[in-house]
């Protein structure tokens, strides 16, 4: 028979021990906890998601594929045709959303000029759309939801030519948008952002200042998702994959220190980075029957020498994960509408499948909300390393709004956190199992049982 060992002691900030939680096993070949288990949609969140149009989100589609190019470098006073036409567009769709919301949602342009550099010949005004539905409790805490609303050419210096640029990224911008008017029916805690962005096909320009622009403000922003293309569910093969998506989250951060990385090879942690966190929070409340979609998460920053509007928040050291449709068709990106040897090339909007489109919408949108119902990330999450023992010592910071916290844990060889221990208010948590042996998380509970995602911790003597 195991030997029972006091395997969890927590103490909360007025000094009380919490008892063991009911359903908590044994240390034993499972050890301490219960099983992880899928946050499941609430009858809220179905509610919301259900509200999800897949018409609207073909009609932005549609409209936008109208403009003729949306290339950066385009007209921009133009009213019918350009990258101008397109902005005013959709502010103005995104001022439909705010005036609906009693107050809720207010919209923003967002500009700088930027100066000549690679892929910008000579100084161009870069303008996001930005939409920002205010939290109630808590609205310093911020995510964002963004796709790109510039389009480009074979020649990604060709600013004439027609560039639909329906996949790539009229897809993602539908779906930011269509989110704003779903989303701004309620009040979430946190503050959830959605933006169109401009200046991606020429280098990350707009979705790069946003990022610096939250940084400046000392902005709390825990997550960002891009969703750009994101609007076919067939490769280039002809077959279909119309219910998973693509989620890229990378490892080692981009922003990392050279005192990071060292301590990262020192303890571990490749794959406990924020993003990594995220991916693993969509995984847990986005897979599920209220959106029809399995999340695929990708172990990389991004695909082979492609890049997207995330990148900008992981340079600022913000946690920012990627959505892309599960097989990509290049004859349907960053090509000329052409016709060559019978087969159509081009962004068209006829490649599209709108009710993809709007199952991506609902991943997202499940994540976005759960994120900003729920607290926020627990922070200051330390592990002890003063003394050699065969036990862990956790400790962390109080986060607003949660009522109880779980240390979560797993094997160091398993991809996601497979057991959780309930230890109610608690701020420390004393773990009978060897952190030289498993990997830790600490994550906040709040009313109705909404997580955060999980935080590593990081060592402390």
């Amino acid at each position: 028979m195991t030997s029972r060992r006091a395997f969890l002691t927590a103490s909360a900030a007025l000094g009380m021990v919490a008892a063991v939680p009911a359903g908590a096993t044994e240390l034993g070949d499972r050890g301490p906890g219960v099983p992880t288990r899928p946050q499941r949609p609430d009858a809220e969140l179905r509610a919301l998601l259900r509200q999800v149009d897949e018409r609207r989100i073909e009609a932005t589609v549609r409209r936008l594929a109208a403009f003729g190019t949306r290339h950066t470098l385009s007209a921009q006073d133009d009213p019918v045709c350009g990258i101008g036409a397109a902005r005013d567009w959709l502010f103005a769709q995104f001022q439909q959303v705010a005036a609906a919301s009693a107050g809720r949602l207010t919209v923003e342009l967002q500009s700088y000029v930027q100066p000549p550099a690679d892929r910008i010949p000579v100084p161009t005004t870069i303008t996001n759309v930005v939409a920002t539905l205010h939290g109630s409790t808590d609205p310093g805490r911020v995510y964002v939801v963004s796709g790109h609303y510039d389009s480009r050419r074979s020649d990604v210096m060709d600013f004439t030519g027609d560039a639909p640029g329906a996949d790539d990224d009229a897809s993602g911008v539908a779906v930011a948008l269509e989110l704003a008017r779903v989303l701004s029916t309620r009040q979430p805690a946190a503050t959830i952002v959605f933006a169109a962005v401009a200046g991606e096909e020429q280098g990350l320009y707009g979705s790069r200042f946003m990022a610096q622009q939250f940084k400046a403000a000392g902005t709390d922003v825990q997550a960002m998702f891009t969703d750009d293309i994101v609007g076919s569910s067939r490769a280039d093969d002809g077959t279909r994959d119309p219910f998973t998506i693509r989620l890229f989250a990378e490892g080692v951060p981009t922003a990392e220190t050279p005192a990071e990385a060292n301590l990262r090879r020192s303890i571990g942690g490749e794959n406990d980075s924020p993003p990594r966190q995220l991916a693993r929070f969509v995984k847990s409340v986005a897979e599920n029957d209220a959106t029809g979609m399995t999340v695929r998460v990708i172990y990389r920053r991004d695909r082979y020498l492609r890049g997207g509007d995330h990148i900008g928040f992981l340079e600022q050291g913000y946690p920012a994960a990627r959505f892309t449709e599960p097989n990509e068709d290049f004859a349907h990106q960053h090509q000329d509408v052409r016709v060559e040897n019978g087969v159509q090339y081009g962004d068209l909007p006829r490649f599209c499948d709108f009710p993809f489109i709007a199952r991506v919408a609902r991943v997202n949108g499940a994540a976005l909300w759960s994120l900003a119902t729920a607290p926020g990330t627990p922070k200051g999450v330390k592990i002890r390393t003063a003394a050699l023992t065969n036990d862990s010592d956790l400790l962390w910071t109080a986060t607003p709004g949660a009522t109880s916290y779980e240390v979560v844990w797993r094997e160091t060889t398993a991809p996601d956190w497979t057991h959780a221990i309930d230890v109610g208010p608690a701020l420390t948590a004393k773990i009978d199992l060897s952190k030289d042996n498993v990997f830790f998380g600490v994550r906040a509970v709040g009313p109705g049982g909404r997580r955060s995602p999980a935080a590593f911790p990081a060592p402390v003597s």
